[in-house]
C-alpha cells in the first residue's frame, strides 16, 4: 500500500495538538499528585515518606517534566509525519550503537505496555471517533488506515520520557510511571472528544469505518490464526457445480453477462463429476486467499498466478487436496509469512523474495506437466533464497556478534558491566532504588525462570516482541554460545536488539513476548469456502 501524502489539514491539527500538549501535561500531572496523596494514607511509613518524596519532585520539576513530554510529543509526530511524505528515504535505527536489553530495561516496557492499554480501554470511543476525523482530513473516507498521530502508543513513550527526566531514581520514576497512567488515560479522553469536536465545528465531515460485504454464509473471524483443520477431499466430495463462482477485485461488480465462466480454460477438460469438483473447490481456495486481507497485495498477485497451474496440478495429483502441507501449499504460506515480516516494500531483501518468487512462480507455470516434485523444488529454492538472506544479515553484524560473546563469556564468568540504564552494557544496577519502592517493580525483576522454551528458538525464527515502546517482528540471527545474550533483527528496518536470557523470561511472562507461528492461508480459506458452501 502507498503512503498516503500528509495533507496541509492534518499538519493544522498536529499544531494545534501540540500547542494544547502543556495544558494536557499539567492536568495529568496534577491528577497524579492526587492519586499518590491519596494513596499515602494506607502505606507504610517509609513508603509513604518515598512517595511523598515523589510529590515535591514532581511539583518542583513540573516545567521542566512538561517540556520533555511535549519534545517527546513533538519529535514522534514529526516521524511519523515524515514517514508519510513521498520520497522520505527510510529511516532506520543505527547498528553502530550496542547496547543490552535486560530486565531493567524490560520493567519499562511493562509500564509502556501497561499505559498503553489503559490509555486504549479508558478512551476506545474517543479514539475510534477521532481516527474517522483524522482520516478525512488525508482523503480516506473509508478509514482504511489510522492516520491519528497522536494515539494512546505516541502518549505513553510522552510520559516516559517525562519520567526518565526526573532527577531521581529508576525506582521513583517507574512509580510516577505506574501513578500516571490512569490519570492521562482519563485527561486523554476528554482531549480526543474535544479534538473531534472542534474538527466538526470547522465543517470536517467524519469518515466511516470500511464495511465489508463477505460471501454469502462468509464471515470473518477477530481471530488472526484458525485451528480449522480442513479435510479437502470431503470439501471436493461435496463441493456442488451449480453454485457460482465468487469473484473478487474489479470482477465483483461486473454483471452476469460480464462474469467469467465459472472454470477457467486449462487447455483440456475435466473428465467426470470428481475432476469438475477438484477444479472448482481449487478455484474457490484461491479466491478466498485473494480475500485475506491481511496479505500484501503484490504477494497476493503472485499467489494468483498458481491458480491454473494449481487447477492442473489438482487432476494430475490427488495429494493437492490430501493436506494442507503439500508443497504447493507450503510455498504459499512461507512466501506470504516472510513478506509479511519485513513489510517495508522499498527494502532491498523483501524486493528480492518478490523477484526469486516471482521467477520460481513463473517456471513452475511454464511447466506443461504439473507434477508434485516441481513444488518440492520451489520449496526448497525459498527455503535456500532465505537461509542466504539470514546469513547476509549476520555477516553484517559480525563484529557485533564478536562483541557480544566477549561480553557473555565476562557475564558467565561473574565480571561486572555497567548497566544500560546508564548509557553503556548490562543490566540490573539498581542499588540506588529506595527499598520501599521496590516491590512494585518485582513483578517483572523476579519472575520465575522457567526458560526452558527458549531452547526451541533457532537462528531464523521469528518472535513478536514489545520492545523499548514499540512491538516489533523480529528475527533470530545468533544465540550466544552459553544461550546468556540473544541478538535479534527488525524485520522492518536494519536494527539490531541484543537480549539477555532473564530479560526474553520476563517479557514472556508479562505477556510481551510471544513465538510466531507460520498462518495456514489454506486452512483461513478452505473455512470460508465450508462457511460459502453450507450457507449456498
Amino acid at each position: 500500500m502507498d503512503t498516503p501524502q500528509v495533507s496541509q489539514a492534518l499538519l493544522s491539527f498536529v499544531d494545534e495538538e501540540l500547542l494544547r500538549a502543556p495544558l494536557l501535561f499539567d492536568e495529568m500531572l496534577s491528577g497524579t499528585a492526587n492519586a499518590v496523596r491519596d494513596a499515602a494514607p494506607h502505606m507504610p511509613p517509609g513508603q509513604r515518606t518515598a512517595h511523598f518524596d515523589l510529590v515535591l519532585a514532581l511539583q518542583s520539576q513540573r516545567q521542566r517534566l512538561s517540556e520533555y513530554f511535549v519534545r517527546s510529543l513533538r519529535q514522534q509526530t514529526s516521524d511519523e509525519l515524515a514517514d508519510r511524505t513521498p520520497m522520505a528515504p527510510t529511516r532506520t535505527k543505527a547498528t553502530g550503537a550496542m547496547a543490552l536489553v535486560g530486565e531493567d530495561e524490560v520493567a519499562v516496557d511493562v509500564e509502556l505496555a501497561r499505559t498503553i492499554e489503559t490509555i486504549n480501554s479508558t478512551a476506545e470511543y474517543e479514539l475510534r471517533e477521532l481516527q474517522t476525523f483524522t482520516a478525512a482530513l488525508v482523503g480516506d473516507m473509508d478509514v482504511a488506515q489510522d492516520h491519528n498521530p497522536f494515539r494512546g502508543e505516541t502518549y505513553a513513550r510522552a510520559l516516559w520520557a517525562a519520567a526518565a527526566a526526573l532527577p531521581l531514581s529508576r525506582g521513583f520514576q517507574m512509580s510516577f510511571m505506574r501513578h500516571a497512567g490512569t490519570p492521562l488515560a482519563q485527561v486523554l479522553r476528554k482531549a480526543y472528544a474535544a479534538s473531534s469536536s472542534r474538527l466538526e465545528s470547522q465543517g470536517v465531515e467524519p469518515a466511516a469505518h470500511r464495511t465489508m460485504i463477505l460471501p454469502a454464509g462468509s464471515r470473518r473471524s477477530r481471530s488472526a490464526d484458525t485451528t480449522f483443520s480442513p479435510d479437502l477431499q470431503r470439501m471436493r466430495d461435496n463441493m456442488p457445480l451449480s453454485l457460482p463462482m465468487p469473484l473478487s477485485g474489479a470482477a465483483a461488480g461486473a454483471g452476469p453477462e460480464q462474469q467469467p465462466a465459472r472454470l477457467p480454460d486449462l487447455g483440456f477438460v475435466a473428465s467426470g463429476r470428481a475432476g469438475k469438483q477438484s477444479l472448482e473447490l481449487v478455484g474457490r481456495l484461491f479466491d478466498a486467499i485473494a480475500a485475506d486481507q491481511r496479505v500484501p497485495a503484490d504477494v497476493l498477485s503472485l499467489i494468483n498466478r498458481l491458480r491454473n497451474p494449481a487447477m492442473r496440478l489438482s487432476l494430475l495429483d490427488p495429494q493437492v487436496l490430501d493436506q494442507d502441507t503439500h508443497p504447493l501449499w507450503r510455498f504459499i504460506n512461507r512466501l506470504a509469512h516472510e513478506a509479511q515480516m519485513a513489510p517495508d516494500a522499498s527494502d532491498p531483501e523483501r524486493q528480492r523474495l518478490l523477484k526469486v518468487a516471482q521467477a520460481t512462480i513463473a517456471q513452475l507455470a511454464g511447466e506443461p506437466e504439473q507434477r508434485n516434485a516441481l513444488y518440492h523444488w520451489a520449496v526448497e529454492r525459498l527455503d535456500v533464497f532465505l537461509q542466504q538472506r539470514l546469513s547476509r544479515r549476520c555477516a553484517t553484524v559480525a563484529s557485533h556478534i564478536g562483541a557480544l560473546q566477549n561480553l557473555e563469556d565476562k557475564l558467565c564468568a561473574g565480571q561486572a558491566v555497567n548497566s544500560t540504564l546508564h548509557g553503556t552494557l548490562d543490566v540490573p544496577q539498581l542499588d540506588t532504588v529506595p527499598a520501599e519502592l521496590m516491590h512494585e517493580m518485582q513483578p517483572a525483576i523476579t519472575a520465575p525462570l522457567d526458560d526452558a522454551w527458549l531452547d526451541d528458538f533457532r537462528p531464523g525464527a521469528w518472535l513478536r516482541m514489545f520492545l523499548q515502546g514499540h512491538w516489533v517482528h523480529v528475527q533470530l540471527l545468533w544465540p550466544g554460545e552459553r544461550r546468556e545474550i540473544w541478538l535479534f533483527g527488525d524485520g522492518a528496518s536494519d536494527a539490531t536488539f541484543a537480549v539477555r536470557r532473564r530479560a526474553l523470561v520476563a517479557m514472556r511472562n508479562a505477556r510481551l513476548l510471544k513465538g510466531l507461528t507460520q498462518r495456514s492461508l489454506l486452512r483461513r480459506a478452505a473455512e470460508m469456502v465450508q462457511e460459502q458452501v453450507a450457507a449456498g
